[in-house]
């Protein structure tokens, strides 16, 4: 005798005024991938790619309704129709019985007979049942809806584009029973604020449009699972930054594109398909228009001051993610929490800067080890404090030390000797508000774009940057922004000072030296400010996951990883800590 476990049905609770109901499309998404319908449901999560595009080409011919179906009475009933094959297109229908929406692709009625017909791109499957599981549970559920309007239902049909077959799929009981079930599982998972795990190495996985948001292997990497992450699948950057600072120059908004009028370079004309992002440095003027197509595309727009200066950012509604959002409050009111979360990232910034001396040293090396050997402690008293206002006086001190040493790793210009203490680019400590010489004034600006970048970054990803859990909120700082950035200041900021003095990239007459402090000249920002955005483009390996992502795109995932903590799929947050 064998004991088979019994299964039990739970069915989902009465649809009430208030509870959306579900997309027949989405209850697909929950068969082929149930964290996919829940991301892109739930979380609002979306992102285009080549088979999306495809996709709505295909829909393009279905989706312009015609004439209505006729009322059933009215379609079974006229004989002047019989023999007679009516056609409606994009025919929207709705249940609370069943919780469901859908608008159909295409209704045929005849002799009072109704077949709905769901266009598909790609080429007919070779399988027992004509489709595969997810795309006949969606004709079926268009069944069901057509049936519940009064509707005499036989059969349903998919039209493959590619291989332009139409596929007959039968309602049979057994795929009936699975619609509903599918419905029901899908409408618990959301009630219950439930995320499904990701799949375990699935093939669907590479290619699924959401697989840079969902980061399926790398959530179960982190969660202890044996297998190695696969790389991202994303496209190159081909939309890059717009960063204007030519003083006085104006943008306006020219058909598909951006016009820039600058009294210095004449006029320039960007596509808007190509614009990830804009920054606007100083008096620089843009156009309502310009900025409405600009907010319609989600691509913000930061301001900057003069000397580069974050002040802030416009976009577009943004991210809808309002689940990922509650769970940062909640966490950003737990001291324990953002105490836990602090020092870990306290720990990682200052192993960062250990890298930083380690990799770029050029002073003596007695003074490189006495250096490492302070900073290694103080990542430990950062793992062991005890109070925020502790591990603010370990991060002081690892600064400290850091800026201290900082003057090591600059290069002497030609025919000078010494660990980089010499003019124009002498430097003790670090200053700011205002920098007092041309070093201080290039990491201000730097951390500036910093943050403008992981700014941009959490806010594409649903989280609030203005809410953090190590630095104290105040009205427009952007806390998590600087909470994310400690690990990475030395590692892209410090590092681009550094790449620009020691190659001569920017040099001692890019400076401005007055009373009030020290600024980059326009043509000295314009170079720093294109180095900068060249260290984003390089490629690094991740050392967490192995594969290589450019670290612009590093920002992201990271910001991603960060919502997955916060969501409670990993038990810590990884930092990115290079060898």
């Amino acid at each position: 005798m064998t004991d088979a476990q019994l299964e039990f049905h739970l069915p989902a609770p009465p649809v009430s005024g208030e509870v959306p109901l579900i997309p027949a499309r989405m209850v697909n998404e929950f068969v082929y991938c149930p964290r996919l319908a829940y991301l892109m449901w739930t979380q609002g999560e979306w992102a285009e790619t080549g088979d999306t595009v495809e996709g709505h080409r295909v829909h393009a011919c279905v989706d312009r309704p015609n004439a209505p179906l006729p009322a059933p009475p009215a379609l079974a009933g006229d004989e002047a129709t019989a023999g007679d094959k009516i056609v409606s297109r994009s025919l929207t229908l709705a249940s609370m019985t069943l919780g469901v929406i859908a608008t159909l692709d295409i209704v045929e009625a005849e002799d009072g007979i109704v077949t709905p017909i769901d266009y598909k791109r790609g080429k007919r499957p070779h399988v027992a049942q004509g489709a595969y599981e997810p795309e006949r549970i969606q004709i079926c559920l268009q069944a069901l809806l057509l049936e519940e309007h009064g509707y005499r239902v036989e059969e349903g049909a998919i039209y493959y584009a590619e291989s332009r077959e139409r596929v007959r799929i039968a309602l049979d009981e057994p795929l009936r029973m699975a619609a509903r079930t599918a419905v029901s599982e899908l409408r618990l998972t959301v009630l219950q604020s439930r995320i499904p795990p990701p799949l375990k190495d699935s093939p669907k996985c590479p290619r699924c449009a959401l697989v840079s948001v969902c980061l399926p292997d790398e959530v179960r990497a982190l969660s202890g699972s044996s297998l190695a992450p696969r790389a991202i699948a994303v496209p190159p950057d081909e939309a890059l930054p717009l960063i204007v600072q030519s003083q006085h120059a104006r943008i306006g908004k020219d058909g598909e594109t951006l016009k820039i009028t600058d009294d210095e370079r004449g006029e320039i004309q960007v596509r808007l398909i190509d614009i990830s992002d804009v920054a606007l440095f100083g008096n620089v003027s843009i156009t309502t228009p310009a900025l409405a197509a600009l907010l319609e595309r989600e691509i913000p727009v930061t301001f900057h001051s003069h000397s580069g200066w974050f002040r802030g950012v416009a976009h577009g509604i943004g991210h809808r993610n309002v689940e990922v959002r509650t769970a940062q409050y909640r966490m950003s009111f737990d001291a324990a929490a953002c105490l836990g979360f602090a020092k870990d990232l306290v720990a990682a910034k200052i192993a960062n800067q250990r890298t930083i001396l380690r990799r770029n040293w050029r002073g003596p090396p007695e003074e490189r080890q006495a250096a490492l050997d302070r900073l290694a402690a103080a990542r430990k008293a950062a793992d062991g404090a005890a109070s925020l206002s502790q591990l603010l006086g370990v991060e002081g001190d690892a600064a400290s030390v850091y800026f201290r040493a900082f003057a090591g790793l600059l290069k002497p210009p030609e025919g000078t000797h010494g660990g980089g203490e010499w003019a124009p680019f002498r430097f003790e400590a670090r200053n700011r508000r205002p920098p007092t010489d041309p070093i201080n004034a290039m990491l201000s600006l730097a951390y500036a774009m910093l943050t403008r970048h992981l700014t941009i970054a959490l806010a594409s990803v649903g989280l609030d940057p203005y809410r953090g859990f190590y630095h104290a909120p105040r009205y427009g700082r952007p806390a998590l922004a600087l909470d994310l950035m400690e690990p990475f200041r030395a590692i892209i900021a410090d590092s681009v000072v550094l790449s620009v003095v020691n190659t001569g990239e920017v040099g001692p007459n890019d400076f401005v030296v007055a009373v009030i402090g020290t600024a980059l000249t326009q043509a000295g920002r314009r170079r720093f400010v294109e180095a900068f955005e060249r260290r984003l483009s390089q490629e690094t390996t991740h050392p967490v996951f192995g594969y290589q992502v450019s670290m612009r795109r590093m920002l992201l995932v990271q910001a991603r990883l960060l919502s997955r903590f916060l969501l409670g799929e990993l038990p810590r947050y990884p930092h990115f800590l290079p060898r």
